[in-house]
């Protein structure tokens, strides 16, 4: 049993909370939110054991605090949060961008209980409601202690396993520019093409109304949290303004090809770009969280949807959730099916491959 305490319960911290609880019902989880609401609902949902009204004594004697802000406020609870850090308390965080983090620690008087944390998983829905305890299972989780080896590190190490994620350590600095390519871009590149789509759209809106299947999905993340997106753009700002400068660039030459008419150099981004991308370990999440999900052609009729979903549940598949689309990007039914993880959605694609069903987007 240890007992964990949580400074900020939305999505993330949320779902911490209930994976540490799942993997052991005996510990104990501290909370405390700024909005009561969230707070009294994981008591109510026994996710949360002792409900805090404020950064205090209460947390005093957790082996762990987590702290489930965004960057920017994570930073200034630092300060707070100090006067109350036990001895042997480990004093961790959940934010995107780690080298301001963990110098507002270093201010703070923390490095000796800090290790910086930073679970590669989320959705672009946000909110205690939308935690689960299944959010980090595959998950990378990235650990940035301030020295190499410390016992810190080997903790948070062997707390991301406990909750199904994938550890790994490194400096803080090159943390910053990874995730900054992989997914501070990524999220600002989708909220410009569906901008793109808005102020370019007809007056009654038609671009918006096609505007499905392929579209959606990759703009999907551009539905996250504003006030997030923007602290972590004021924390790691050198980084994406350097990726964003190359990736103005490419674009640039990507336009000057088109118009010219280079029909082979488009043959041969798409080429290059598509072997790089199936080099990629779809074995682990990312931290533009996978939705793991395909199409099922269906017939029309009663029933139909029952027979997949029996299918797969006989199999000792979990379904995540099931949606049908009244456009089809594809020739024939429009079924999407949607998995907790990349192994159930590989294994349910190969059980209705061999009932004959046709699958798209596997």
């Amino acid at each position: 049993m240890s007992k964990y305490g949580f400074v900020g319960l939305g999505l993330i911290g949320g779902s911490l909370a209930r994976a540490l609880k799942n993997h052991d019902e005996s510990n104990v989880i501290v909370a405390y939110n700024r909005s009561p609401e969230p707070l009294e609902q994981a008591v109510s949902d026994g996710v949360v054991d002792i409900a805090l009204h404020e950064i205090g004594e209460g947390l005093s004697d957790c082996d762990v605090i987590f702290l489930c802000l965004p960057v920017v406020t994570n930073a200034q609870a630092l300060s707070t949060l100090s006067p109350y850090v036990g001895d042997k308390t480990i004093v961790t965080d959940v934010s995107s961008v780690k080298c301001s983090i963990m110098k507002a620690a270093d201010e703070a008087g923390l490095r000796e209980h800090f290790v910086g944390g930073h679970p590669m998983a989320g959705s672009e829905r946000t909110g205690y409601i939308a935690s689960s305890k299944d959010l980090y299972r595959n998950a990378y989780y990235i650990i940035t202690p301030f020295e190499e080896g410390d016992p810190k590190a080997e903790v948070l190490k062997k707390l991301s396993e406990d909750i199904g994620a994938i550890p790994i350590v490194m400096d803080a600095e090159k943390h910053d520019r990874i995730v900054a390519g992989v997914s501070h871009i990524p999220h600002l590149a989708a909220a410009a093409l569906v901008e793109l789509v808005k102020n370019n759209d007809y007056s009654d809106g038609l671009m918006k109304v096609v505007a499905a299947g392929g579209f959606k999905d990759i703009t999907r993340v551009a539905s996250s949290s504003p006030a997030m997106w923007k602290e972590i753009c004021e924390s790691n700002d050198v980084n994406i303004s350097a990726f964003l400068g190359d990736l103005i660039d490419r674009l640039s030459e990507i336009r000057k090809n088109v118009s010219e008419g280079n029909g082979e150099y488009i043959a041969d981004l798409f080429d290059d770009a598509g072997t790089y991308r199936n080099s990629f370990n779809t074995l682990s999440a990312g931290p533009i969280k996978d939705s793991h999900k395909f199409s099922v052609d269906i017939s029309d009729e009663p029933g139909a949807i029952a027979s997949v979903a029996t299918i797969l549940a006989v199999s000792g598949i979990n379904i995540k959730n099931i949606g049908i689309q009244h456009n089809r990007e594809y020739i024939g039914g429009d079924m999407t099916v949607g998995f907790w993880d990349g192994e159930s959605r590989a294994k349910a694609a190969e059980i209705l491959k061999n009932k004959g069903y046709i699958l798209h987007g596997v």
